[in-house]
């Protein structure tokens, strides 16, 4: 049996996780805190734990082998400082870090206290992303020469962030609005699909500005990769629907996600045909959440490393730094 505890309790997909711990007969839930008094005894309650006021207490605590820190991103860097500190395996949801910087200190902490370590990107999951990971990795594609990656929804029109969840709508405490938020999961899979980028350009807008002119709603990136392969990425809070998930094209190959569908064709591959949806697909994977938690059950399943998640944060922040200067930079 798995002891943990939550270090913060601010994130939307908070509920969610608690939904997924009811369902394991391997983890208990034994303290939770939270700056928010109120907040930490309510998700407390609905899990049988103990909320503290003070979140050392829990890290103190030898019973509690891991920590979720679901708090805010500008809480980030302490609360994870502090866990590896006491050594406690963590799950963190993502974003890593407001930037560079504390995403770097933290993961240098990380892994200096040797803990397991997953992120929120849940992505990597998916059956068709795992499966394109693959045809590049054997050479499928050729050489790739454009990617294009989309994650958008609804939030902002229909006021998801209004108010329970409205710190995710404020830079200063989420560090980035719909574009960070959104964006870095499309972000991950297009890095781990294609490896690092040297500079990138982007435009980032208040969009209807329901949350203020300082809150990003929508935006748009351009990223060269190392391997001389251009990037584009959306990401919003503005859009309706967002059918086309991503598209790969390379030299050998192609291959196009539409509303959840894979498409594929390649010279390398026989009967493969971009009209028809490609289904020979590995299942899928649990969610990042769960993965977290096999891995401390002893189960050999694949987690973020925390060097990735750190350079996520890297790149987000340069493309942020491009929207506010107009100009390309360089990604450290």
């Amino acid at each position: 049996m798995n002891t943990t505890a939550f270090i913060g309790c601010a994130h939307i997909h908070t509920p969610g996780f608690i939904k997924m711990l009811k369902e394991r007969d391997d983890v208990m839930v034994k303290s939770v805190w939270d700056h928010d008094d109120a907040r930490g005894q309510k998700r407390a309650d609905e899990m049988n734990a103990r909320f503290f006021g003070d979140y050392r207490t829990i890290l103190d605590d030898p019973e509690v082998k891991s920590v979720i820190i679901c708090a805010e991103t500008n809480r980030h860097e302490e609360l994870v400082l502090a866990a590896a500190g006491a050594k406690k395996h963590m799950f963190v949801e993502k974003p890593l870090g407001f930037a560079a910087d504390d995403a770097r200190k933290m993961a240098d902490a990380i892994e200096k206290a040797g803990v397991k370590f997953q992120i929120g990107y849940f992505m990597r999951g998916n059956p068709a992303y795992r499966f394109l990971k693959s045809e590049i990795d054997k050479g499928h594609f050729g050489r790739i020469n454009r990617i294009r990656g989309s994650n958008c929804h609804a939030g902002a029109l229909k006021g998801w962030f209004d108010q329970e969840w409205r710190w995710m709508a404020d830079p200063k405490l989420a560090g980035c609005g719909a574009f960070g938020d959104l964006g870095t999961h499309s972000l991950d899979i297009m890095l781990w699909l294609m490896g690092e980028v040297t500079r990138v350009s982007a435009t980032i807008d208040p969009g209807n500005a329901r949350y203020g002119k300082d809150c990003d709603e929508l935006g748009e990136a351009l990223m060269v990769f190392k391997n001389g392969a251009t990037g584009t990425l959306a990401a919003s809070w503005n859009d309706i629907a967002n059918p086309v998930q991503l598209q790969l094209a390379g030299t050998e190959g192609h291959a196009v996600i539409v509303n959840g569908q894979l498409h594929y064709q390649s010279t390398q591959v026989n009967d493969s045909d971009i009209k028809q949806p490609w289904t020979q697909l590995a299942p899928e994977l649990p969610h990042a959440f769960n993965l977290f938690f096999d891995a401390l059950a002893g189960k050999d399943v694949p987690l973020v490393p925390v060097r990735e998640a750190a350079y996520r944060s890297a790149v987000m922040q340069a493309m942020y730094e491009s929207a506010c200067q107009q100009k390309w930079v360089d990604v450290k």
